[in-house]
């Protein structure tokens, strides 16, 4: 098992080179102006390329599946990387009926950014719990995943058509809320190299800490600038906490997991500060440039078809399918756990994306921001409730 294992690692190591080389090609399409057919020549190039990288992750996702027995998406590290590859799947989908060079310019760093951030959390492979095992599994979690992608490429899409059309001459609340959007992507990106780093140099400092009358500990693998509330730290060598915890945040590792969200968003904004020096405006003005050529219609008539595909796939994994599982294994179709509530809102959300836009005319860029929003509720329910709301779904 251990040879499939690393070999799997393999595969998945290979198909991040093979997405950035593709993203390298889909930016020579953007600037190369000379000749159409030099043109078309680097755009089969590029999409060729991301179908070699697609291949390559989807033996990583076979490989992994033999060795551990089961479908490889029971942890955060195979979700997160089995989302990467279904929103590469679903850029791939949607390219062959556009043709837009720009959605693999903007998808695959996305693409990247997950198969990174997925690496920070645990990689062994290990045996399912009685509730997971079932072929449920594959069914609910792999449609929730194809879902989700399709709907991040009108997010895609949209954040396109906001860079290409809001006039970037003047500071207005749309500037302003495009750059938070690029920030919470450099946040990401911060999150990924504070982990990464400090993973790398086997940082580790652990706190004891009253907790319901108990005394528990804590380890944190990254520097504590908040540590628990009432906690005493173990390692005195180690950086001490420069504040406490505030009382009212509640679970074991609720101030490890602030910590982290801490560290994530200062070196995000450290990362976004320096990009804004070197180029000395605004992110979104100096990409803005590069999309003078792209279609806004077009764009916007992607945004609305990725909703309008992805919607009843997202609607058959995440509540009908979702629905019949929970009744298999545990004796109900719904229970307002974490989990269900946030898919709950994230169907809402969309339905009210096509009526807005069918039957009220919502296109350009309100329909893009709307797509925005969806992708934001898609990432909270990633991450937020993965991982810091406790529930039956959660990875807290």
């Amino acid at each position: 098992m251990g040879d499939l294992v690393s070999l799997s690692s393999t595969f998945l190591y290979v198909a991040f080179f093979i997405y950035l080389i593709a993203t390298v090609l889909f930016a020579a399409t953007i600037r190369d102006k000379k000749s159409k057919k030099n043109n078309d020549f680097a755009s089969k190039l590029a999409v060729g390329t991301t179908i070699v990288g697609f291949v390559s992750q989807l033996l990583y996702f076979i490989t992994r599946w033999i060795a551990a027995g089961h479908a490889p998406v029971s942890n955060l590290f195979e979700f997160v990387t089995f989302f990467g590859m279904m929103l590469v799947f679903a850029f791939l989908l949607l390219y062959f009926i556009y043709r837009v060079n720009l959605l693999g310019l903007f998808t695959l760093p996305i693409a990247l950014l997950l198969i990174a951030y997925a690496s920070v959390f645990p990689r062994e492979v290990t045996p399912l719990v009685p509730s997971l095992k079932s072929h449920w599994l594959y069914i609910h979690v792999t449609t929730v995943s194809l879902g989700e992608a399709i709907l991040a490429i009108s997010f895609i899409a949209g954040l396109i058509y906001l860079i290409r059309q809001v006039d970037q001459t003047t500071s207005s609340k749309s500037t302003k809320w495009l750059e938070i959007v690029i920030y919470t992507l450099f946040a990401t990106i911060g999150f990924v190299l504070v982990s990464s780093v400090y993973a790398g140099m086997g940082y580790s400092s652990t706190f004891e800490f009253p907790f319901k009358g108990d005394t528990r500990s804590v380890e944190y693998e990254i520097p504590p600038l908040i540590g628990p509330n009432e906690g005493v730290m173990l390692d005195q060598e180690r950086m001490s906490p420069l504040v406490e915890a505030p009382s009212f945040l509640q679970g074991v590792d609720a101030a490890k997991k602030l910590n982290t969200l801490i560290w994530s968003m200062l070196l995000g904004f450290v990362l976004y500060l320096i990009v804004r020096l070197i180029l000395r405006k605004r992110i979104a003005a100096s990409i803005q440039p590069f999309l003078k050529r792209a279609n806004p219609e077009l764009i916007d008539e992607i945004c609305y078809r990725a909703v309008a595909i992805g919607f009843p796939v997202f609607t058959l994994g995440g509540l009908i399918f979702a629905a019949i599982w929970a009744q298999e294994a545990w004796d109900r179709y719904w229970g307002w756990d974490p989990k269900e509530v946030w898919a709950l809102i994230t169907f809402f959300f969309y339905a009210v994306f096509l009526h807005l836009r069918l039957s009220r005319g919502w296109h350009g860029e309100k329909s893009a921001w709307l797509a925005v929003i969806g992708f934001a509720i898609i990432m909270f329910n990633l991450i937020v409730v993965n991982l810091v709301i406790a529930g039956l779904h959660s990875y807290a």
